[in-house]
């Protein structure tokens, strides 16, 4: 059967799932959009409720679940991203508590906190699983980790990732229960070399938002770094500080 009406249920279903953050959460399933992506969701063990496909756009393999095929009108509506391959995959969420983590003895974690905006969450979870980061932490976070921008934006490297969500409190007490090198970003005098930091052992590297950096509950809880500048600027934005934090752990450790 073919969806051809804009009026359809399933219709006005999958696109309040997109549109409404809380209607998602409260229904426990999310949608991702994409060949790769769904790839990807499936590959990590993600369960699929169902598809639905628009066969004059979609050249990949059929996967196994429930299909429903839509017309290209029907795709247009219900794709977050405009053109994105035909797909469009409806799985539960999974939920995990920091507790369930048991880091390695050189696990790297990057803790961001405050993030609000799904594209620079999803562009650090893309960095942190290049740079093969062990846990991304999100403190006192506001960002939903099912949000559409950020599995486009992270190209569903979600899926892939030890992810967490936990308040400032908690997040402290995991990592001094855990022996982690605590590094902050915090900017005053004491603050070294991003490049002087041991990557070796267990090591947590903490960012603010970009318009107020870490809060001051983190004052005094961990060594200060910086990532030194040759320019005439002083700061990064978000996303590209975490990234080039992720590429020196790894260095390090191949190194």
């Amino acid at each position: 059967m073919l969806i051809e009406s804009l009026q359809n249920d399933k219709v006005k279903y999958i696109t309040k799932l997109i549109t409404d953050n809380r209607f998602r959460k409260k229904s426990k399933v999310f949608t991702v959009e994409g060949q790769q992506e769904n790839e990807r969701a499936q590959q990590y063990s993600f369960e699929a409720v169902e598809f639905f496909i628009c066969e004059s756009i979609f050249k990949g393999e059929i996967p196994q679940g429930k299909i429903h095929y839509v017309s290209e009108k029907v795709y247009e509506k219900i794709a977050y991203r405009g053109s994105s391959e035909g797909i469009i995959g409806i799985y539960h969420t999974k939920e995990s508590e920091l507790s369930s983590f048991n880091p390695k003895h050189d696990s790297t974690v990057i803790i961001v906190e405050g993030v609000e905006k799904p594209g620079n969450l999803g562009a650090i979870l893309r960095s942190c699983e290049a740079f093969r980061i062990d846990a991304l932490i999100v403190a006192n976070g506001k960002a939903d980790f099912y949000n559409p921008n950020v599995i486009r934006s992270s190209v569903g490297c979600l899926f892939g990732m030890e992810i967490f969500e936990a308040e400032n409190d908690e997040t402290l007490a995991f990592l001094q229960k855990n022996s982690f090198n605590i590094y902050t970003t915090l900017m005053d005098e004491s603050a070294e070399d991003l490049y002087k930091r041991d990557f070796s052992q267990r090591s947590a590297v903490l960012f603010g938002t970009e318009h107020s950096g870490l809060s001051d509950f983190w004052i005094g809880k961990g060594k200060n770094t910086l990532i030194p500048m040759a320019g005439s600027i002083d700061s990064l934005n978000l996303s590209n500080a975490v990234a080039i934090t992720c590429y020196e752990s790894l260095k390090q450790k191949k190194g």
